[in-house]
């Protein structure tokens, strides 16, 4: 009998790794997860092993390689303080580089069957947003994207499906700033979800602000939106 999920570390590029998780079958699908400022840590990893389960082969980077490889942070005190530094050090040409390897990467495996998408919270939604707009990935999905609302001049460039996720709640990412996005994307094959009663990092069972009817809520609806998106042509 198989194993339900097939977990490891591989390398994406000198220096650069990523955590995959395969599913049952081996195949399916390809999921680039971008990680929050916290690194890949056990929710990341807990959520890239969700997402296999559900048939997609996921690959989690580790973005912060240059600085602290495979850091792994708790979300208070000089754990938080500490990924805040990590985050303001994080270049952003380093990251789009590390963005277009890791899609690239995936691409390539032998286990991608069908098409290739990403998703990502908080910086990681971001991260996704970007990819969307620079790598020809075939969907995307952002949950809680901090700054997208400040790289809206990217928007243009997005031809992929997108689904937005984000609080009503959130001290970083206040209602006006989704609208817009909401208008950046108009006319475009985008979906934006507001969460009432949620807080930021609403998805995360470690943190404070987890509410679990929209973090069930929001799973449900990204999933049937990658599904959708992701399943229906395979690799020739």
């Amino acid at each position: 009998m198989n194993a339900p999920v097939k977990t490891s570390w591989i390398d994406i590029a000198p220096g650069f790794a990523g955590y995959l998780a395969l599913p049952s079958g081996g195949s399916g699908p390809g999921l680039v997860l971008w990680q929050e400022i916290f690194g890949v840590n056990e929710h990341i990893r807990a959520v890239a092993d969700q997402y296999a389960l559900d048939g997609f082969v996921v690959l989690a980077p580790d973005i912060f390689w240059r600085q602290a490889p495979r850091v792994e942070l708790g979300y208070d005190g000089a754990d938080r303080d500490r990924a805040m530094v990590l985050m303001k050090a994080h270049a952003p040409a380093d990251a789009l580089g590390d963005i277009g390897a890791a899609v690239a990467a995936l691409r390539a495996r032998s286990e991608v069957t069908g098409r290739v998408g990403t998703f990502g919270y908080c910086l990681g939604g971001r991260l996704a947003y970007l990819a969307a707009a620079t790598t020809g990935v075939d969907a995307a999905v952002a949950f809680y994207g901090g700054g997208i609302h400040g790289q809206l001049d990217r928007a243009a460039a997005i031809t992929c499906p997108v689904q937005f996720h984000y609080a009503e709640h959130d001290d970083n990412i206040p209602l006006d700033a989704v609208e817009q996005v909401r208008v950046a994307m108009a006319g475009k094959d985008a979906e934006v979800h507001i969460y009432p009663s949620a807080h930021h990092g609403f998805n995360c069972w470690a943190r404070a602000s987890y509410h679990a009817p929209s973090a069930a809520l929001a799973h449900g609806r990204a999933l049937t939106f990658l599904a959708s998106k992701l399943h229906r042509q395979s690799k020739t």
